[in-house]
């Protein structure tokens, strides 16, 4: 079987992760694969992948500044796409994320080729715009499948493709070995990790973070991720006052290492697709507490047996959930052993 995959970039985002992922799995099962991104491949890809794969840049990423170079920036994507699906000759293509989706498709029309579209996150809670959304409606039929991460999202796709789509949750990756000696004990920092963007809702967590950090001058917060909303992010950091008690520090290469440092995880996200950290901490058995948010984490976490669920958006709630893990040892070796 010989597979072409296509994906924007090759970044350190939780779809470039599971994309990398899946590269690897199938290339050591003698697959032929072809890894086809928009970049230029001047950046090393932030995972690693296996030297077997066949990666190809098409440098496609020019911005648009109106509407018009718009549309010759999306002819110049499909024509590359194109041309680079057909000289990989593959019997399926496999993409990833929305506007990829859309291109590949397009791109695709009359090869003969199967192809296989994934959603990974919740479009209902992730706008693209009108004509995106008007182009994913009209295409997507035209996929031999189509892969979502979570039974929420099933809701937003038509019936026209429903009975060819197929919820596949991401992969974790645990430690080879859990024991009780490896889990969380001593430790007074609190863990998040994601991409700095507004939907994982960051400004959230320091927001009811602040609610307490005061009173609990031992415990401290670390973000790990990189994203537009950085200077934001620090900016609210030193505006509340949390200067000492607040770390970004940017990308990790071993985000599993650093979940194990820490007391517990916090996952305080506007909307998710199916969120791969919290899928990574429970498996490293660090307690989880998530807002309630579309979609994901309630289709990972079962509240009050191996992770505790708030109300979306709710500062105080989040605050309130962070307060009685910080207070409560036992409850956080209950909640760590039952997330094995």
């Amino acid at each position: 079987m010989r597979l072409t995959l296509v994906i924007s970039t090759l970044s350190s985002g939780g779809a470039e992760r599971v994309m990398s992922i899946m590269a690897n799995f199938w290339v050591r099962r003698d697959w032929p694969v072809t890894l086809l991104t928009f970049d230029d491949g001047s950046e090393k890809p932030f995972f690693n992948l296996d030297p077997q794969i066949i990666r190809i840049p098409l440098n496609v990423m020019g911005l648009s500044g109106n509407p018009f170079q718009g549309v010759a920036n999306n002819w110049k994507r499909l024509l590359a796409l194109r041309t680079a699906v057909r000289k990989s000759e593959p019997d399926a293509v496999l993409s990833f994320m929305d506007t990829v989706n859309v291109l590949t498709l397009l791109a695709t029309v009359g090869l003969k080729t199967p192809v296989i579209v994934a959603e990974r996150t919740d479009p209902a809670s992730h706008p693209i715009g009108k004509t995106w959304n008007l182009l994913r409606r009209w295409i997507y039929p035209l996929a031999a499948g189509l892969v979502v991460q979570s039974h929420d999202v099933l809701s937003f796709v038509s019936q026209r493709i429903r009975r060819r789509a197929h919820v596949i949750p991401n992969p974790a990756i645990a430690p080879p070995i859990t024991t009780k000696a490896d889990r969380p004990g001593g430790s007074k920092q609190i863990v998040a990790m994601g991409r700095l963007g507004e939907e994982k809702g960051f400004d959230l967590l320091l927001n009811a973070f602040a609610r307490i950090a005061s009173r609990y001058p031992d415990w401290s917060l670390i973000v790990w991720g990189e994203g537009e909303q950085r200077a934001k992010l620090e900016e609210l950091r030193d505006k509340l006052g949390l200067h000492q008690k607040v770390r970004l520090p940017g990308r990790t290469r071993e985000p599993l290492d650093k979940l194990r440092e820490a007391a517990f995880f916090v996952l305080p996200s506007r909307y998710e697709g199916f969120p791969n950290a919290v899928c990574e901490a429970m498996a490293c058995g660090l307690p989880v507490i998530s807002f309630d948010c579309p979609s994901g984490p309630r289709n990972i976490i079962r509240n009050n047996v191996d992770g505790l669920l708030v109300r979306a958006g709710d500062i105080g709630a989040l605050a309130s959930a962070m307060e009685k893990l910080i207070l409560d040892e036992l409850e956080r070796k209950r909640l760590s052993a039952r997330a094995l």
